[in-house]
């Protein structure tokens, strides 16, 4: 029997690492191991004669080499490379036979009847008592996730266990319900208070999100800031593109005047070019005027940089604005900064001075911009025409 055995021994490991997949983390040569292990106590404390004892050591070798082929029904293909072996091995046909419905017994939903089929059922489940329980149960878990069985999440798995525990799983063997009792007991507490904590640590998690949420939805102060926020930096981005926009005007229209002072005026003097005076002129005064315009457009205005005590306690001054305070001794702009935090009114009342003064800003810009590229626009047109009726009349 013992030489039967090792040859079995190594032919399972061969097998396996062959055959059987990286993600069978779990179902694998070390569970062949334990099971064996598991299977071996259990014959000890039972009363078994030799044959039997081999039956459930031949089972406990083969009862997982099923899963080189497939996962679920493993136990029918562990059957047929069960059977292969021993057949090439001259077992009897009797032994053969105990063996398959050792295998078979293993199946999860099986209710053993024979007691060979008993041992190895509650072998096969022995580490639920076993203090690597924890250890073996993640691998399990991370097995299923890898093989795209199921993806289950911390508290989905403590729940299967306890459900595993609590209505699957007993054991059928005397030994096994009195010794492995309390293993299994122990294991059990320990899911039960992980999963105390797990719902716990969810119901803190929830109740957070929702006081978040509901702050967030309930709260004004939050949706006043971010109006302010939003409003004012695209007021100030309005201001950064016209200002671009007038010094590209302000730029295409210096290159014309420069080009028309190097090119064209110098050759106005000979009486050829007469033709060109008119429509020449009339190119550089409204290029003239666009720059003009242009240079209007983002010129900034001179204020006197101070403030009275009764500006700001009249609310009649926008202390935001650097161009209200930059000449004040700072003790002076501490104080007027402090009256306006002192007063959340007055906080959202300056917020609301500032914008309106950026929107006036805006609007003279934008205005001047438009009247700008109005203004350039004409020329241009003005004097190409200018330009054709001249060479035309010429």
């Amino acid at each position: 029997m013992t030489e039967l055995l090792n040859k079995v021994d190594t032919f399972v490991l061969n097998l396996f690492k062959e055959k059987l997949p990286n993600t069978f983390i779990y179902h694998n040569y070390n569970h062949t191991k334990r099971v064996v292990k598991s299977t071996k106590e259990l014959i000890e404390n039972s009363e078994l004669n030799v044959k039997e004892e081999e039956v459930l050591l031949l089972s406990a070798w083969f009862h997982d080499t099923g899963y080189i082929v497939k996962f679920i029904g493993h136990e029918e293909e562990s059957v047929i490379i069960a059977r292969r072996f021993l057949e090439e091995n001259s077992v009897d046909k009797e032994t053969i036979e105990l063996v398959e419905k050792c295998i078979l017994a293993t199946k999860f939903e099986t209710t053993p009847e024979t007691k060979l089929e008993k041992i190895i059922k509650d072998a096969d489940t022995s580490h639920l008592s076993k203090k690597y329980f924890e250890e073996t149960s993640e691998l399990l878990r991370q097995e299923l996730q890898l093989l795209n069985i199921h993806n289950y999440t911390s508290g989905e798995w403590l729940a299967e266990n306890v459900h595993l525990f609590t209505d699957k799983h007993v054991y059928y063997t005397n030994y096994a319900a009195k010794n492995w009792k309390e293993g299994k007991d122990n294991n059990l507490s320990e899911i039960l208070e992980k999963q105390t904590k797990n719902v716990q640590k969810l119901k803190k998690e929830e109740t957070k999100a929702r006081l978040k949420a509901e702050y967030k939805n309930n709260n004004p102060e939050r949706s006043i800031q971010s109006l302010f926020r939003v409003t004012l930096r695209n007021h100030i981005k309005l201001s950064d593109i016209a200002d671009t926009k007038a010094n590209i005007l302000l730029s295409v229209n210096a290159i014309i005047i420069s080009l028309a002072l190097a090119n064209i005026i110098p050759k106005l003097d000979a009486v050829t070019n007469k033709h060109l005076l008119i429509p020449t002129l009339i190119l550089v005064i409204f290029s003239v005027a666009s720059i003009v315009l242009s240079i209007m457009s983002t010129r900034p205005n001179v204020t006197t940089g101070e403030f009275t005590k009764e500006q700001v306690e009249n609310r009649d001054i926008n202390l935001l604005f650097f161009g209200n305070f930059h000449k004040m001794p700072f003790e002076q702009f501490k104080w007027g900064i402090n009256e306006i935090i002192k007063d959340k009114d007055y906080v959202y009342e300056s917020l609301m001075l500032d914008l309106h003064l950026l929107g006036k800003v805006l609007h003279r810009k934008y205005m001047l911009l438009r009247l700008t590229y109005t203004v350039f626009m004409v020329g241009i047109i003005a004097s190409v025409l200018s330009f054709v009726v001249a060479f035309y009349l010429k």
